[in-house]
């Protein structure tokens, strides 16, 4: 495990403070997970655009339909 040491405002250090309280959990819990969402997040991104350079924007659109479709007949209830 590593140790990472940040410069950050102080307002945004009690913010930070206070939303860790309010989970239960300490600081470096909530920014360990903070990090985990930023990670999760890029690879998602990447895996996205890889994926699209091997997809079709037609079959794509296609998709996009058939879901809109879906939603319109879910709405109706």
């Amino acid at each position: 495990m590593s140790t990472l040491t940040i410069r950050i405002a102080n307002d945004k250090h009690e913010r930070l403070k206070n939303l860790a309280a309010a989970r239960h959990i300490s600081v470096n819990k909530l920014i360990d997970e903070l990090a985990t969402i930023a990670l999760t997040e890029h690879d998602t991104h990447l895996r996205f655009l890889a994926r699209a350079k091997h997809g079709s924007a037609e079959q794509g659109l296609m998709l996009l339909d058939k879901l809109n479709q879906v939603e319109s007949l879910c709405n109706k209830d």
